[in-house]
């Protein structure tokens, strides 16, 4: 049976430092709710259904994100987490009270998103402030990080392949400390009585797969739903670059033909795993210097199930791992929630897939 795992953004409640570099209250949902259509037939702004503009310190919104993800096939959420070094984490608190409540009571992970945060400005010149750093301070600062997250490792909830906790690395190449990050944890999770780490890096379109094995990963994701981008002609990607960053007016492709792009034959390899995107508009956080995917449809997104599905069939049972991308990106309008436009329909076309290739074992 497949194992669908959806990337989760712990990001909807005001923080301090959002407050400070964005203004009072500041969630994405300020980005979601302020969209434009930017050509004919742009569909925007995307409404959240029937979840609303929620709070992720509820309690109750975390659990009916569950109950709707689990009825609709998706195994569990993979938690975006981010620390920064010396103890710096933001945006922790959905995932502390997962842990501390017990609820939901639904399998997950943890992705860490190791990248610098920065403020950027959407103007010819493109610069960018950076609002936060990410930093990689030694053996020490690592033996910090993994006692920070112990409890969950030890959680009964935590996903694993062949009993080997599963950790995404956002930037696999953002540092050469990554190796020595990696050789740490592992050997701290043997003396805690864990068997060990699955560590997943990302990789776009495969291009790093030898290095990054090389490095010491267990697998990568093949995370690029602009995988078509790729196969255009250098002339056309200069013309994209020049509308976008220059005129600032979007790339657009459109999904249906997307589809045939985003999973490739090499993720039929054990240690190459599929990502599965129902939709893709960053139009809300970047407006006109954005890419999109236009014209996403339910029908399509079946498409790339059943292909995803397929390429998985022949991999061990712990392996057949299937990213969701995402379960709720709204201000890169990628998400798995209901809408206002096609309501639970993408969850149903997931879910059905799904049982259609169970049956057929």
């Amino acid at each position: 049976m497949a194992r669908f795992i959806a990337f989760y953004l712990p990001q909807y409640h005001p923080i301090k430092e959002n407050n400070e570099w964005w203004g009072e209250g500041f969630t994405e949902w300020e980005n979601v709710a302020k969209a434009r259509p930017l050509f004919k037939n742009h569909y925007q702004p995307n409404i959240p259904a029937d979840l609303g503009f929620y709070d992720l310190r509820l309690e109750e919104t975390r659990i009916e994100q569950a109950k709707l993800a689990k009825e609709h096939g998706i195994e569990g959420f993979c938690y975006w987490h981010y620390w920064f070094g010396n103890g710096k984490r933001l945006l922790e608190k959905p995932f502390e009270e997962v842990l501390k409540s017990k609820k939901p009571d639904f399998p997950f992970c943890l992705a860490w998103a190791n990248h610098s945060w920065e403020r950027k400005t959407w103007d010819s010149k493109g610069t960018s402030e950076v609002l936060i750093e990410q930093k990689y301070l030694g053996e020490e600062d690592y033996k910090m990080h993994f006692e920070s997250l112990l409890t969950a490792f030890k959680d009964e909830r935590y996903l694993k392949v062949n009993g080997n906790i599963i950790f995404f690395i956002f930037n696999p190449l953002g540092s050469e400390e990554i190796v020595q990050f990696m050789n740490v944890w592992r050997r701290l999770a043997k003396e805690n009585g864990l068997n060990g780490f699955h560590f997943i890096a990302k990789d776009a379109d495969s291009r790093n797969y030898k290095k990054l094995m090389d490095l010491g990963f267990d697998a990568t994701y093949n995370d690029d739903v602009f995988n078509i981008h790729h196969h255009k002609s250098t002339y056309q990607k200069i013309y994209y670059w020049f509308f976008r960053e220059i005129i600032k007016r979007p790339t657009v492709f459109l999904y249906k033909d997307a589809v045939d792009y985003m999973v490739s034959d090499t993720c039929k390899n054990n240690n190459i795993i599929p990502v599965v995107a129902p939709n893709w508009d960053h139009s809300p956080r970047s407006a006109g210097k954005g890419i999109i995917l236009h014209d996403s449809r339910p029908e399509y997104f079946r498409k790339v199930i059943r292909r995803a599905l397929d390429v998985v069939v022949k991999k061990p049972k712990d392996e057949k791992l299937i990213i969701v991308k995402s379960w709720n990106e709204w201000g890169e309008g990628n998400y798995m929630e209901p809408d206002r436009r096609y309501g639970k329909e993408n969850l149903k076309v997931l879910n059905d897939e799904l049982r259609k290739n169970n049956s057929s074992k």
